[in-house]
């Protein structure tokens, strides 16, 4: 498994690895990979703790749940691979960091790893989901999983942006530390919530101006 995510999570995630949750958990994905499609592939799971070092995370966008069509999911939230078509809540992304960065054009390619790769963690509550079946893997696990990694993240590093978008993301504020983190909160991007706040919330801008005040480097967003 380790050469599934990067070695700086080894000292986070191997005691988590360890608990009865846990095993429970990977009992339960394994079964439903013999028996179902799941999504992403296995050695996309921790795709999100690969490419992002755990000493290098500035920011933290927390998503819900993995894609559940064909070739979307490939382990970090809001984000699809290249050549898959871009999904309404990440054209909506796309739409608000037009507006928010100067100079900022809207790619055709949906693949955040650009992001993930300068510090930004794509983090989903949920890591695996039965093909088309939204939430199927829910409540097996997985949220206890991601909320020890938001805490032990808040606890163990300084400084951190955590987006949160849509009320299920903002129920983890209780996890984080805000005295000593930035919290960003709004509405869902997806087509239903948008224009209640999402546009115009100018996360992106804010994150790299609370970065820069805390002498780190700003990510560059543009993809």
């Amino acid at each position: 498994m380790a050469e599934r995510y990067h070695s700086s999570w080894d000292p986070i995630l191997q005691p988590l690895f360890k608990q009865e949750f846990m095993r429970r958990l990977s009992g339960f994905v394994q079964l439903e990979r013999k028996h179902s499609l799941v999504f992403p592939p296995e050695e996309l799971v921790f795709n999100a703790f690969k490419l992002t070092p755990f000493e290098a995370i500035k920011v933290v966008i927390l998503g819900q749940d993995p894609y559940h069509n064909d070739g979307q999911a490939h382990g970090l939230s809001f984000s699809v691979p290249d050549g898959i078509g871009l999904p309404p809540s990440l054209r909506n992304i796309y739409a608000e960091l037009t507006t928010d960065i100067a100079g900022f054009r809207a790619p055709a390619s949906g693949n955040l790893s650009s992001w993930a790769k300068q510090g930004v963690l794509l983090l989903n509550a949920t890591l695996t989901v039965r093909a088309h079946q939204a939430a199927s893997h829910q409540k097996q696990g997985w949220e206890e999983f991601t909320d020890q990694i938001i805490h032990l993240i808040s606890q163990k590093l300084d400084h951190v942006v955590f987006i949160l978008w849509g009320s299920y993301a903002q129920k983890k504020t209780v996890l984080i530390d805000t005295k000593k983190h930035l919290v960003l909160k709004a509405v869902h991007p997806s087509p239903l919530s948008v224009y209640r706040g999402f546009f115009g919330c100018r996360h992106f801008s804010q994150a790299n101006t609370y970065l820069e005040a805390h002498a780190k480097q700003p990510i560059d967003w543009q993809l």
